[in-house]
C-alpha cells in the first residue's frame, strides 16, 4: 500500500492522521488483550493465577489510605486521620480546652 501523501489536501492528511490514531489504538487494546491471555494461561500451567504472581490486590478492594486516628466521643461516626484540615467537631473540643488525645483510638 503506497500512498503519496503530497498529492493530499490539508483534510485528506487529518483525516487519515484520525484513522491511523484510531487504528492503533485498537491495535493496542487487541495486543494488551492477548499479553494478558498469553500471561494467564503461562500462571495457570504452574498453578497460579496472573494476581497470585503479580501481588496485586483484586480491583475494587483498595486498603484505606490514612486510617482513623481520632474519633468524636459525643459521635463515633465522626472521625479524623490527624492529616489535612482538623473538623470542626476537633475545632471545637479545642476551643474549648479538650486535649486532642481524649480523641484518639
Amino acid at each position: 500500500m503506497s500512498l503519496d501523501l503530497n498529492a493530499m489536501s490539508r483534510s485528506e492528511l487529518k483525516q487519515l492522521r484520525k484513522d491511523v490514531d484510531k487504528a492503533l489504538s485498537t491495535l493496542e487494546k487487541r495486543e494488551r488483550k492477548a499479553a494478558i491471555a498469553a500471561a494467564e494461561e503461562a500462571a495457570a500451567k504452574h498453578g497460579f493465577s496472573l494476581s497470585d504472581l503479580s501481588g496485586s490486590a483484586p480491583k475494587g478492594k483498595a486498603a484505606p489510605k490514612n486510617p482513623p486516628k481520632y474519633r468524636n466521643s459525643e459521635d463515633a461516626t465522626q472521625t479524623w486521620s490527624g492529616r489535612g484540615r482538623k473538623p470542626d467537631w476537633i475545632k471545637a473540643a479545642e476551643a474549648a480546652g479538650t486535649d486532642l488525645s481524649t480523641f484518639e483510638i
